[in-house]
Protein backbone atom coordinates (compact mmCIF):
# COMPACT_ATOMS: atom_id res chain seq x y z
CA UNK A 1 0.00 0.00 0.00
CA UNK A 2 1.49 3.35 -1.03
CA UNK A 3 1.42 6.55 0.99
CA UNK A 4 -1.63 7.95 -0.79
CA UNK A 5 -3.64 4.80 -0.20
CA UNK A 6 -2.60 4.80 3.48
CA UNK A 7 -3.59 8.44 3.84
CA UNK A 8 -6.99 7.90 2.22
CA UNK A 9 -7.69 4.83 4.35
CA UNK A 10 -6.74 6.64 7.55
CA UNK A 11 -8.74 9.74 6.62
CA UNK A 12 -11.81 7.57 6.01
CA UNK A 13 -11.38 6.09 9.48
CA UNK A 14 -11.20 9.57 11.00
CA UNK A 15 -14.04 11.13 9.00
CA UNK A 16 -16.24 8.05 9.04
CA UNK A 17 -19.25 7.18 6.95
CA UNK A 18 -21.61 10.06 6.30
CA UNK A 19 -25.00 10.35 4.67
CA UNK A 20 -25.32 12.66 1.66
CA UNK A 21 -27.06 15.18 3.93
CA UNK A 22 -24.21 15.03 6.44
CA UNK A 23 -21.71 15.60 3.64
CA UNK A 24 -23.64 18.69 2.50
CA UNK A 25 -23.68 20.00 6.08
CA UNK A 26 -19.97 19.29 6.55
CA UNK A 27 -19.15 21.01 3.26
CA UNK A 28 -21.13 24.04 4.38
CA UNK A 29 -19.28 24.19 7.72
CA UNK A 30 -15.93 23.88 5.94
CA UNK A 31 -16.83 26.61 3.45
CA UNK A 32 -17.72 29.06 6.22
CA UNK A 33 -14.76 27.99 8.35
CA UNK A 34 -12.47 28.71 5.43
CA UNK A 35 -14.13 32.09 4.91
CA UNK A 36 -14.37 33.28 8.53
CA UNK A 37 -11.88 31.09 10.41
CA UNK A 38 -14.29 30.79 13.35
CA UNK A 39 -15.97 27.48 14.08
CA UNK A 40 -18.95 28.91 15.95
CA UNK A 41 -19.81 31.23 13.08
CA UNK A 42 -19.37 28.40 10.57
CA UNK A 43 -21.63 26.10 12.58
CA UNK A 44 -24.30 28.78 12.97
CA UNK A 45 -24.33 29.42 9.20
CA UNK A 46 -24.51 25.70 8.39
CA UNK A 47 -27.17 25.13 11.07
CA UNK A 48 -29.38 27.76 9.43
CA UNK A 49 -29.02 26.21 5.99
CA UNK A 50 -29.34 22.60 7.14
CA UNK A 51 -31.50 22.63 10.30
CA UNK A 52 -32.12 18.87 10.16
CA UNK A 53 -28.37 18.26 10.38
CA UNK A 54 -27.70 21.10 12.84
CA UNK A 55 -24.92 20.37 15.27
CA UNK A 56 -25.39 21.36 18.88
CA UNK A 57 -22.30 22.75 20.54
CA UNK A 58 -21.25 24.33 23.79
CA UNK A 59 -18.04 25.03 25.68
CA UNK A 60 -17.67 21.36 26.59
CA UNK A 61 -17.48 20.08 22.98
CA UNK A 62 -16.52 23.04 20.78
CA UNK A 63 -12.80 22.19 20.81
CA UNK A 64 -13.45 18.64 19.57
CA UNK A 65 -15.81 19.92 16.89
CA UNK A 66 -13.30 22.55 15.85
CA UNK A 67 -10.53 19.94 15.58
CA UNK A 68 -12.75 17.71 13.46
CA UNK A 69 -13.61 20.48 11.00
CA UNK A 70 -10.04 21.78 10.86
CA UNK A 71 -8.99 18.27 9.91
CA UNK A 72 -11.77 18.03 7.34
CA UNK A 73 -10.76 21.39 5.84
CA UNK A 74 -7.15 20.25 5.52
CA UNK A 75 -8.24 16.91 4.10
CA UNK A 76 -10.37 18.61 1.45
CA UNK A 77 -7.46 20.86 0.47
CA UNK A 78 -5.10 17.86 0.20
CA UNK A 79 -7.49 15.85 -1.95
CA UNK A 80 -8.18 18.91 -4.12
CA UNK A 81 -4.43 19.34 -4.77
CA UNK A 82 -4.01 15.61 -5.38
CA UNK A 83 -6.82 15.63 -7.94
CA UNK A 84 -5.22 18.56 -9.76
CA UNK A 85 -1.90 16.70 -9.87
CA UNK A 86 -3.52 13.67 -11.54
Amino acid sequence: MNFTEQYLQRSQEIIGDRTPEEELYDNEVVMWLKKFGKIRKALNKANKKYPNEAMQYDDSNINNISSHYEYLLQHMEITKMANKAN
